[in-house]
Formats: C-alpha cells, structure tokens, sequence
C-alpha cells in the first residue's frame, strides 16, 4: 500500500491510498501525520486506521504531479518541527566513491571513511536486541529544506557543486508518550555538495546543509531486503548519465533497526508530535563518475517498489552569495 499527499485542484489539501494501479482519497484524512497521530491514539496500525475510515473518490496521481500539486508524503503543520536527517556510508560499495574523495597520501593509511565503513561491516548488524556499531551521522535541515516531488531544489550561491545522493529514507512520527513510529518509506534525493565535502573531510556538515526531497508517494510496511532502481541526471531533453542503485539490508552494511537506534536514542529527537525523515545512505552517485551539474537540469529517481518516480529540476540562487551582516542590539 502507498500513501502520498496532494492538493486536489480546488486546492483541497487530501491524503490518498494506492494499492494497484488505482488511487483513492482516504476519507477524513488530510495529512498522514494526523493519520498516523489517530493510529497510535487508537491503537492500530497506519494500515488499519486506513481502513477503518475507507477511501472515496478516485484520484489522479501522476495527473497531480505532472501539475505540481504533490506534497512530501509526510510533513508538519510547523515546518520547524520536521527533521531531516541521514546516515553514510551505509551501503556495500559506499566506501569507494567516499575514500577516493578524502584519499590520504599513505595508501596503507586508512582514512576515517574506510575506518567508519570498516565498522559498519563489523558491527552494523547486531543481533537482536543488541546495538551495533554507531553509523555516521548527519543533519541536513527542517521542514523548510524539504522539497516537494516535481519541484526545483535550489543550491545556494556559495554552493560548489549541486548532486544527487538517490536513497531511500524512513519517514517516523513521534507519539505523545515519545515513542517514535515509522510510518513507512520514500525514494529521495539527499541532495548534497560533493565539491565542498572533497575540499576537507570536515565540510562535510556544510555539504550536508542543502534542500532535499522525497516521495512522491510512501510505501507502508516492511522495507524489501534487496531494492533495485535508476538514477539519472536530465539536461536539455537527454539522458547525459544513468546508473543503477542498489539499497535495502541485503545491500547494507548496518540493520534498519541499528540505524534507527543510533538516530532515535538521543531524546532530542523524541519530542512528541515531530515528524523525522531519515535519509539511510546510496553507494551510486554521478558525481563519482566525473559529472558537474548545472540550472535546468533534472534528477530522475525510479524504483517501481516505491510507486511513482521522483524528479527536481535544480536552480541555484544568486542572491546568497555576498557576505551575511549580523546586526548587534
């Protein structure tokens, strides 16, 4: 089952249900983070509750994105209290693209990726009820970063490079008694600055700081263990690079359940009614391949396991280049 948000045309704000090829509204429902707030209050699942209220009239999904009405499948009233977060390094292969970036001059000497990656396949998948080695860890910003299916993503002026990171991402609401729920999964773009990262391992929170987007719809239930998609970069009508990605546990050197904790044990991060999309890490990047983005391409991310694909154009914005004044009271 699939659930995604979306504006209808009058401007309706509505949650729908997709199971097959069919679409719905689900009724009395007109955001999933309520949605899933009256699950746990009732005690059901996400799945449950959307069956109890039932669906109503159909719904054009690819009609809404192709018209720009499609939200992020989850979000929060207050954009402030939406959390988007990730985890590196994570995936077999990840290692690669991220060592040849912070390559130190001893080939014997192994840099702090390889170290971190080393660890995840040590440790990243305890037994249950263990906890595992802790991944890298990141911030990328609130609500105000996240970018909706079909909408731009904006690189700032200061911005050295604009890349995709195609990924899946956890998308979790926490319960009044600050127990944290996982609603389901998104494709996303993790939209990053690869040329910042390279420059000096320790930009890589600044490379992270960038707008990022997910859905267009959200998959609910258990994350299939191996997930195959394609990755591609848009410019002027034509396809100027394509590659797979590969995610899901089977490709992964950390358990959901390890990523989850390492994420979800600060308390920070269990205030009741936040909304927290977890972006879980890709090996596959066009950066790695020698591509150097610019305005007016598109990003292209499909995995037919998720439901529509996810596409942002990229802009860059020109008028945050110049040196920020602080005023003192």
């Amino acid at each position: 089952m699939f659930l995604s948000q979306l504006h209808l045309p009058d401007g309706t704000r509505v949650v729908a249900k997709r199971q097959g090829e069919t679409a719905h509204l689900v009724r009395g429902a007109s955001g999933t983070r309520e949605l899933a707030l009256a699950a746990i209050e009732a005690g059901r699942s996400l799945a449950d509750e959307v069956a109890f209220r039932g669906v109503g009239d159909p719904v054009d999904l690819p009609a809404a994105l192709a018209q720009g009405r499609m939200l992020p499948p989850v979000d929060h009233i207050d954009p402030a209290h939406l959390h988007m977060t990730g985890t590196g390094l994570t995936h077999l292969g990840s290692a690669s693209t991220r060592d040849a970036m912070h390559q130190k001059t001893d080939p014997e000497d192994l840099t702090d990726s390889m170290k971190m990656f080393r660890m995840g396949l040590e440790g990243g998948k305890p037994a249950a009820g263990q906890i595992g080695a802790q991944p890298e860890w990141f911030y990328k910003g609130n609500g105000y970063a996240a970018v909706a299916p079909g909408a731009a993503l904006t690189s700032p002026g200061f911005a050295l490079d604009a890349g995709e990171e195609p990924e899946i991402a956890g998308l979790y609401v926490i319960a009044t008694d600050g127990r944290p729920f996982r609603l389901g999964f998104a494709l996303a773009n993790e939209f990053s600055d690869h040329v910042t990262e390279r420059g000096n391992y320790l930009w890589l929170a600044h490379s992270k700081l960038r707008p990022a987007s997910f859905g267009p719809e959200m998959l609910v239930g258990d994350l299939p263990a191996h997930i195959e998609g394609v990755s591609r970069v848009i410019r002027d009508g034509s396809t100027i690079w394509e590659k797979p990605f590969l995610s899901g546990e089977a490709n992964m050197s950390h358990s959901l359940a390890n990523l989850e904790h390492h994420h979800f044990k600060y308390a920070l991060f269990r205030q009741p009614g936040d909304v927290h999309v977890h972006f879980f890490g890709t090996a596959t990047l066009s950066f790695a391949d020698g591509i150097s983005t610019r305005p007016g391409d598109e990003f292209q991310i499909e995995c037919t396991a998720f439901g529509l694909p996810l596409r942002n154009a990229i802009t860059q914005d020109p008028n945050d280049a110049a040196p920020v004044a602080v005023a003192a009271l």
